[in-house]
């Protein structure tokens, strides 16, 4: 018995990843670029410790870009923590968007396109201010595409939410990044590690689609 529910399990495992590496990508017209806590703190690596995927930044701004350049919706996210030692903690300088998302934000808004601002101070975007879910109701969309930091912490989780919502979730993989980290046991796994099997998790569990920002990128345009 254990085996056949263990087989069973592989091969329903099996069809959902085959079923979305089999599907043609599109991006919709209105599919809403979410960026979720690109912020100066994150820089601060003596807190955090070494990350991952240097390249990251680069590929969020040119997703960004393509976003508002063709008058999608953008969703900037900020995480105001509750914690006291974190850099990113409202008021604090940590707290303020990255400078090349900063100079961004409002660009999209006067080509033509929708912008939001949406805080939060747990790790899924959907339980923020406004409501993100609600929002994106309003705007009757149904895609969206993820990006920013940390790739299994706010990342993940907004994804799992809102694939659980019913969202056409893309995720960005190469536009986002995370942090070594010591779970329990002592058990220590590094950051390009986290981002895997975060990626699998998401991906192989049907959660969402995790995709380069070149493919995202040229399907968008």
């Amino acid at each position: 018995m254990g085996n056949d529910t263990e087989s069973t399990q592989r091969t329903e495992s099996t069809q959902r990843t085959e079923s979305a590496e089999s599907t043609v990508l599109a991006v919709a017209a209105d599919s809403a670029l979410v960026v979720i806590d690109v912020q100066k703190g994150f820089e601060e690596l003596g807190f955090w410790g070494p990350r991952n995927n240097p390249g990251a930044d680069e590929n969020i701004a040119a997703l960004i870009d393509v976003w508002q350049g063709t008058g999608r919706p953008v969703v900037f996210v900020r995480h105001d923590s509750s914690k006291p030692q974190s850099p990113l903690r409202a008021g604090q300088e940590g707290n303020e968007f990255k400078e090349y998302v900063a100079e961004r934000r409002g660009k999209g808004a006067t080509g033509g396109g929708v912008e939001l601002l949406v805080t939060k101070s747990v790790n899924s975007a959907f339980l923020g201010a406004p409501d993100l879910g609600a929002w994106l109701a309003g705007q009757g969309i149904g895609q969206i595409v993820l990006a920013g930091i940390q790739t299994n912490m706010c990342v993940e989780t907004t994804a799992r939410m809102g694939g659980n919502l019913g969202y056409d979730v893309l995720v960005a993989y190469d536009a986002t990044y995370t942090f070594d980290l010591v779970g329990p046991f002592g058990w220590r796994r590094g950051a390009e590690e986290l981002a895997q099997a975060s990626a699998v998790s998401l991906h192989g569990g049907g959660f969402a689609r995790v995709l380069t920002t070149k493919e995202i990128v040229a399907a968008a345009r």
